[in-house]
């Protein structure tokens, strides 16, 4: 997917990173080239549901306010996916949401106009059964699988504008639906799976930092000795509540705190021992996770 869009890798695992719109563009290119579907663009905004949304898909579900509900989608996915516009418009019985290709995307914009139809179909089918999706491009050899992407929606292709049409009126009530019981409950459960695979992890990168303390407990070699990406490591640490620093500072904190107590091993060995590149650095370190310097521990302990 990532082949020739010039992007370095390490991106990827930095969460205030950006791709400019030419690297997103020549990465939806390879993917169209790899998956050869026409309906991978809806299918993938489909995968952005409440959980890929987040606390912000459990809170559009408290909206009474349908209208309300719906301006809140668009707003949210002008922010977290801005490649193209959205306008709405509402009339006494339906809601319109119009898209606008403000990048002039040309191929890739079939694809894209999928991706935002199938989030906001995502975020919206709990609270309205019926759809009507246009589609500014000819109907796609595969128009059946088309059809069966969204349950009670109506697909048309050749239309003048890409826009997505709602009811405002005979839509389901969400107070008494049961469906939403069940699917807040399972998301929970899914929810709670996460977090304990999660803490596996966690047990599993402590084991590999204690292992091996030094200079090799980085992220990268931890995750390699997992099986992992980087990213997949930090993504379950996070889950489960934990930061990586902050778990190999523990376990250097805790070997440290041995050798000073137990040992006669000079400081300068300690610091080599568990990573640090001098024992001023070290001390530093120490200090900040204890309150006190090496010497002052191994001082106390003999007294």
């Amino acid at each position: 997917m990532l082949e020739n869009a010039d992007i370095d890798p390490a991106i990827l695992d930095n969460p205030e990173g950006f791709l400019s719109i030419k690297q997103v563009s020549q990465i939806l290119r390879h993917g169209n080239r790899l998956l050869n579907d026409e309906t991978t663009g809806f299918r993938f905004g489909q995968e952005l549901d409440l959980h890929g949304h987040g606390l912000f898909g459990f809170a559009l579900l408290r909206q009474k306010n349908y209208r309300h509900l719906v301006n809140m989608v668009v707003q949210y996915l002008r922010v977290s996916l801005p490649l193209m516009d959205m306008e709405i418009k509402a009339n006494g019985e339906e809601i319109s949401i119009q898209l606008h290709d403000n990048w002039e995307f040309g191929d890739l914009k079939p694809t894209i106009a999928g991706i935002y139809m199938g989030s906001i179909y995502s975020l919206a089918s709990l609270v309205s059964k019926r759809f009507t999706f246009e589609f500014d491009f000819p109907c796609p050899g595969k128009s059946l699988q088309w059809q069966q992407l969204a349950k009670g929606g109506t697909m048309r292709f050749d239309q003048p504008q890409n826009r997505v049409l709602m009811p405002l009126v005979g839509r389901q009530m969400r107070d008494d639906d049961a469906s939403m019981a069940n699917y807040l409950a399972a998301a929970r459960s899914q929810e709670q799976l996460k977090c304990n695979d999660s803490l596996k992890v966690v047990t599993q990168v402590r084991h590999q930092i204690m292992t091996s303390p030094g200079r090799s407990s980085s992220l990268e070699r931890v995750a390699e000795q997992l099986g992992m990406s980087s990213r997949s490591v930090r993504r379950h640490l996070n889950l489960a509540g934990y930061g990586f620093s902050t778990i190999r500072n523990q376990v250097r904190e805790t070997f440290a705190t041995r050798f000073l107590q137990d040992t006669d091993m000079p400081l300068e060995k300690i610091a080599e021992h568990i990573g640090y590149s001098d024992q001023a650095s070290f001390s530093k370190a120490y200090r900040s996770w204890t309150g006190k310097t090496p010497g002052e521990v191994r001082r106390a302990h003999r007294q």
